[in-house]
């Protein structure tokens, strides 16, 4: 398993988490079974919005013993006193349901608290009036929440909160369906969801990846909006190739699907391969670099992909941006001109002028 660190707490986090969606249909014993293996293989990162309430005795039951090596996502307003999830704005309801969260996890503090699901600044002001989030705000006082996110669908949305109050994490659901406008979450145009990504990363907000799959949708030709089935991995590594973002956390509900997770990092380059978006692309994205390192490997022995993401990011406002450009073992300098990114860039990417824009702007 592979790691990402969260800038602003330091926490390392396996690219590949737990989503919301696990285990519930399992049963206690296979359920646990299979989470004690997904800990084992090296996750460590686990959202609680969950589907039922029944995951939560599954993981608490699997990793009550190692629970200081693992990190959970606790989202404030999501509701399980009926058993099955429901979202709520009650404060009260909200505080009972953290309370047994927490026992039924066999803990006594949340790694990260989450402000949920908020699509639509009427969610964030009404949690903000009925007292939600200041009590996010004495939880983290007296230690029992460490950090502080929430989770939205909604680019418009996450700026506005991001203006508002600092965060440490950002859930957001990016797969290639939303990112191209197909699907009824796909808020915000293409650049405005960039343009987000970009924004974390400049402001040091990790982002985790709810619906990297659409539910499942792009897995299958019949119901991929693309007409086209995916891979798994290619939606993964889809979304962990933009911006600021440190893990995706699909579902599971099973021992065989934990273990095709867990191969994640023996992959190569070819089975996480996504170019073939390109012919999808929305018009707006059409010349622009996704970053996808579909040209690798560069004959100068460049990283194209990674040249561009600092620049980009430096041009949208990342002050470290070019240090860490200044500090890649080659540069846009050592371009010679050879046109292979230009020849197989599915992206339509004029790289060999581009790398020349940034040698001009970085100086070197």
């Amino acid at each position: 398993m592979r790691y990402r660190t969260v800038p602003k707490t330091g926490d390392r986090i396996s690219e590949i988490g737990m989503g919301s969606s696990f285990m519930f249909n399992a049963g206690q014993k296979a359920g646990s079974a299979a989470i004690r293996r997904a800990f084992e293989g090296g996750i460590n990162f686990y959202d609680m919005a969950a589907g039922s309430g029944k995951s939560f005795p599954i993981c608490g039951e699997a990793l009550k013993d190692v629970r200081r090596q693992v990190i959970y996502q606790i989202h404030f307003g999501a509701d399980y006193s009926t058993g099955d999830y429901a979202k709520s704005y009650d404060p009260d309801a909200i505080r009972r349901t953290l309370d047994w969260q927490l026992a039924t996890l066999h803990t006594d503090y949340i790694d990260y608290g989450f402000i949920h699901c908020l699509d639509a600044v009427s969610d964030w002001e009404r949690y903000k009036k009925n007292g939600v989030l200041d009590l996010i705000w004495k939880m983290q006082e007296e230690g029992t929440v460490r950090h502080v996110g929430f989770s939205t669908h909604t680019p418009a949305v996450a700026h506005h909160v991001m203006d508002e109050v600092p965060l440490d994490l950002l859930m957001f659901s990016i797969n290639p369906a939303f990112d191209y406008g197909r699907g009824r979450l796909a808020h915000g145009s293409a650049d405005d969801r960039l343009d987000l990504y970009r924004r974390c990363e400049r402001e040091q907000v990790g982002i985790t990846v709810m619906k990297a799959f659409f539910a499942g949708q792009l897995l299958s030709e019949k119901t991929s909006p693309f007409g086209r089935a995916l891979s798994q991995y290619q939606c993964i590594r889809y979304a962990l190739d933009k911006p600021g973002v440190l893990s995706v956390l699909p579902g599971a509900q099973s021992m065989e699907e934990v273990e095709q997770l867990l191969v994640w990092g023996e992959l190569s380059d070819a089975e996480t391969d996504y170019s073939e978006l390109a012919a999808f692309a929305p018009p707006a994205l059409d010349g622009k670099c996704a970053y996808c390192n579909h040209c690798k490997p560069c004959p100068a022995g460049l990283d194209v992909g990674l040249i561009n993401k600092y620049y980009d990011l430096a041009l949208a406002g990342d002050g470290m941006a070019k240090d860490h450009y200044l500090n890649l073992e080659k540069t846009a300098a050592d371009c010679v001109g050879c046109g292979h990114c230009d020849d197989v860039c599915p992206f339509h990417v004029p790289q060999s002028s581009r790398m020349q824009e940034i040698r001009t702007y970085f100086g070197r």
